[in-house]
């Protein structure tokens, strides 16, 4: 067969680079990897069988084996699972076919410790590559299930690789690592060890659900034995929380997610009566990077009696819980499932609704008894559940019962709860204002006569903030009201005096509100003076059920047409500036150069909440022009 040789990708080949000079802090996670992907290999070739019963494959007999050559100084893990084709071995192993590369290459750069950068191989799925911190050589031989032919890769972890064809290939993928001299200085230990790859193998890989064989070390003079087991091939949700260790949980976590950190919390369900099911979710320390990206790939993986079903079953728990990684088996389903039959199957719907209340009540009992971890969960995934306040009316109330905001009232999150118990007398709303930052919103104008009275109010800068305070509404009776929205009335048991000041005042200013609302009429609906301004001139609000602009930004950055909303221009009748603006109104005949004043005051009011001027072109001209006249 012609053997052909090809080059590297360029961020592959960086990346083998760092591998071979020690990324890993331990390097005895190369095995860990290379039993991983074989164990994936395995449960792919399983599910594939389930799917296509004509599909030429073995599965009677679904193994790892580690293999060892002392003389040689060889280790080789193989298994007979799917394999790969001879596009897949080029696509998959002679390039990194993964959009994340070149952040991955960054962050190893970065990585503030050996610790931080070992985890991230495996976040990115490249764990193959590990091999070749222990291995100056590495081949590949694999054949996929139902094909003819196998291929052979060979690679010394430098500038190119070869690619061949070969016919005597056995199903599934075998990996040959020509070891490196020991080196006990640079933790390199020697693999070729019986003690330590049972070591090895016990630590990171007891839970595969697959046997991991090894033929021992024959005595001097006596037959090579039989294979051994060396895991115990016992699935950690099916074991009591007796006999499980946290450090096994956290192991099992570390395979499923690829993430190198403990969890944040494990959560253990068992259900038993008419449906049968057991789940072990973890809830990760660290929101992963891609979190956000349409290409996230979320769900827990899916067991029916044991038997791997789908790696990212996302019909088992809500989108607003993508977060959560972990295992579910469950006694009654069919084997051939489809992702088809889980959208429509009853019993799949039961159990996303009994893992979501067990998943919210996890997170309400760490709130209440671990300040420190609840502090780190909402800082990391507070963002992702609050989608749930849109999505989910049926967990709505245990959503916003582990819910937490910044507010004007101090440094720390605060619960809804905290926030109704320090309402002043007399105040029936809960109080936010929506925006990029909690800087830009506390120097709102429209914050102005909340800080002065000392009336707390919600501080909102997430995305979905715009979105979920409409669809809730209201908590414990109390209204969510925007400051930014409406008519604001803090006047209280000063009603009355406040009453008659402001009847004096849009007396007094009634000709200059209706001849700039007229000035104005292409950009605003209305202009009136403000109750809500102590400091400011003038601000914009929105009506009190009109869309804001950032949510009419969403809409359309998603696609959706929605009609321009006009605004309201409020004015504060104390401020020199407004005072000037209407004696100048009822002293001059020639309003020309007043309509430019309008005109700057609206812009300012915009510009003041962070939004942008409609003509900026014009408004630094005319910002100009009146500069130039005061020199």
């Amino acid at each position: 067969m012609t053997t052909e040789t090809f080059e590297f990708q360029v961020e592959a080949r960086q990346l083998l680079q760092l591998m071979i000079h020690s990324v890993y802090s331990n390097k005895d996670v190369f095995l860990r990897e290379l039993v991983s992907n074989a164990s994936d290999a395995l449960d792919k070739l399983r599910l594939e069988k389930l799917r296509d019963d004509s599909l030429d494959a073995d599965v009677s007999d679904l193994h790892i084996e580690i293999d060892v050559d002392k003389q040689a100084r060889t280790l080789t893990v193989r298994d007979n699972g799917i394999g790969m084709s001879y596009d897949e071995v080029g696509q998959l192993i002679g390039t990194i076919a993964k959009s994340g590369t070149a952040t991955l290459l960054k962050e190893l750069r970065e990585a503030q410790d050996a610790a931080g950068a070992e985890g991230l191989i495996g976040q990115f799925g490249v764990g193959f590559y590990s091999g070749f911190m222990v291995a100056d050589e590495v081949t590949l031989v694999t054949r996929r299930a139902g094909e003819d032919q196998g291929t052979r890769w060979s690679s010394r972890g430098e500038a190119t690789y070869t690619l061949e064809r070969v016919d005597d290939a056995p199903q599934g993928t075998s990996v040959t690592l020509h070891l490196k001299p020991a080196d006990t200085e640079n933790q390199l230990h020697d693999y070729t060890s019986e003690w330590k790859i049972r070591e090895i193998v016990k630590r990171y890989s007891d839970f595969i659900t697959w046997p991991i064989r090894m033929v021992p070390e024959a005595a001097e003079g006596q037959d090579a034995p039989e294979p051994e087991t060396l895991n115990s091939m016992k699935a950690l949700w099916a074991r009591s929380r007796d006999e499980v260790s946290d450090d096994e949980y956290h192991e099992l976590y570390k395979h499923i997610s690829h993430d190198w950190r403990e969890p944040l919390e494990t959560i253990r369900l068992q259900a038993e009566g008419t449906f049968e099911y057991q789940s072990l979710l973890f809830i990760p320390a660290h929101a992963p990077h891609d979190l956000f990206t349409r290409d996230f790939k979320r769900g827990v993986q899916l067991y029916v009696k044991r038997v791997f079903i789908m790696d990212d079953c996302e019909e088992l728990l809500p989108p607003y819980l993508r977060f959560v990684k972990g295992v579910v088996d469950a006694q009654d389903l069919s084997l051939n499932v489809s992702r088809e039959i889980l959208q429509q199957d009853r019993h799949i719907r039961m159990m996303q609704r009994r893992l979501t209340k067990k998943v919210l009540s996890t997170v309400k009992e760490i709130m209440t008894k671990d300040a420190d971890r609840y502090a780190t969960l909402w800082r990391e995934f507070g963002t992702v559940l609050k989608e749930g306040l849109v999505t989910d009316s049926e967990n709505r109330d245990a959503l916003l019962a582990v819910a937490s905001f910044t507010t004007t009232h101090g440094d720390e999150p605060t619960t809804l709860a905290q926030y109704v118990e320090r309402m002043k007398d007399g105040q029936e709303d809960i109080y936010y204002l929506t925006g990029e930052s909690r800087q830009s919103i506390e120097n709102s104008p429209h914050m102005e006569a909340f800080r002065a009275k000392g009336i707390e109010v919600l501080l909102l800068t997430d995305a979905v903030d715009e979105v979920w305070v409409d669809a809730v509404g209201e908590y414990e009776g109390k209204k969510l009201r925007s400051v930014a929205k409406g008519e604001i009335d803090l006047d209280g048991e000063e009603a009355e005096n406040a009453g008659e000041e402001r009847e004096k005042r849009a007396e007094e200013y009634a000709g200059l509100l209706g001849w700039m609302r007229e000035q104005l009429d292409e950009d605003i609906k209305e202009v009136r003076l403000s109750t809500r301004l102590t400091v400011s001139p003038a601000c914009v609000v929105s009506d009190a059920h009109d869309l804001t602009p950032a949510l009419e930004n969403m809409y359309r950055a998603m696609g959706q047409e929605v009609p321009r909303t006009k605004r309201i221009l409020e004015l504060n009748p104390g401020h020199p500036l407004v005072k000037g603006l209407n004696q100048a109104y009822q002293e001059r005949t020639d309003r020309s150069e007043l309509a430019e004043s309008a005109e700057l005051l609206h812009t300012l009011a915009v510009l003041a909440e962070g939004g942008q001027p409609k003509d900026p072109a014009k408004f630094v001209k005319l910002v100009a022009d009146r500069l130039e006249r005061t020199l």
